[in-house]
């Protein structure tokens, strides 16, 4: 499984807990997989790959956000990706503004170590995908 560490000075030093799947925001008026194959190109400087794409289905985190997920059989090499950025002031209330990025590093697991990686709001996307393999 594909997953993306988060970038930018919180996530720096974690690892456990620390990883996503490259996802993104949409609007009411595009369609959840234009949106997620635009995110994923934004996130990872990327196209996604081309293929089956299974639904994952919805899941909603810890903050109330809700993330839609689909697999998809693809071969992608890490020293690829050119993540996007994003701005925040940082040091907090130093009125700087810094640029990190949006993704520090991509890196393939397996389930079992996805697992320890995933955040855990995410972690049903993980049981999901190991169902609909027979793993």
């Amino acid at each position: 499984m594909l997953l993306a560490h988060m970038g930018g000075p919180f996530w720096q030093r974690r690892d456990a807990g620390a990883w996503t799947l490259p996802k993104g925001e949409y609007d009411a008026d595009e369609a959840p997989l234009a949106a997620a194959r635009r995110e994923f190109q934004e996130e990872l400087g990327l196209p996604a790959p081309p293929g089956e794409v299974v639904d994952l289905g919805v899941v909603t985190q810890s903050g109330g956000k809700q993330v839609t997920a689909w697999a998809i059989d693809g071969d992608l090499e890490p020293a690829d990706v050119v993540p996007g950025v994003f701005e925040m002031e940082w040091p907090m209330g130093s009125g700087r503004t810094c640029e990190f990025p949006e993704i520090d590093r991509v890196q393939w697991f397996g389930l079992e170590e996805a697992r320890e990686k995933l955040v855990s709001g995410q972690r049903a996307f993980l049981a999901r995908l190991e169902a609909l393999l027979g793993s």
